[in-house]
């Protein structure tokens, strides 16, 4: 009767234990092979998950001049046209 009773917890072990257990793993295994195709074959082309993941390099970028726009350069004759009216004024 002993073996009948063990017999009958592997059979529940089984079924809610075991089967559950491999059910999971099958589909985090589905998953985890379907992103790794998915990543060598579009993924790793695409620009934004290039940049993301660190597998583009970073372009150097140029400094940016002091007097690239229109404000800049008319602060600048003004202050120019204001240097040479204090020069001249005083000499």
């Amino acid at each position: 009767m002993a073996g009948g009773g063990l017999a009958a917890a592997w059979e529940l072990a089984v079924v809610f234990l075991v089967r559950p257990l491999l059910a999971v793993f099958f589909v985090f295994t589905l998953i985890l092979l379907s992103w790794y195709v998915a990543w060598r074959t579009v993924l790793v082309h695409v620009p934004l998950v290039q940049e993301i993941a660190g597998l583009r390099p970073k372009k150097a970028t140029k400094p940016k001049p002091a007097n690239r726009g229109r404000f800049s350069k008319f602060y600048q004759s003004q202050a120019e046209a204001a240097a040479q009216s204090k020069s001249e004024g005083s000499s």
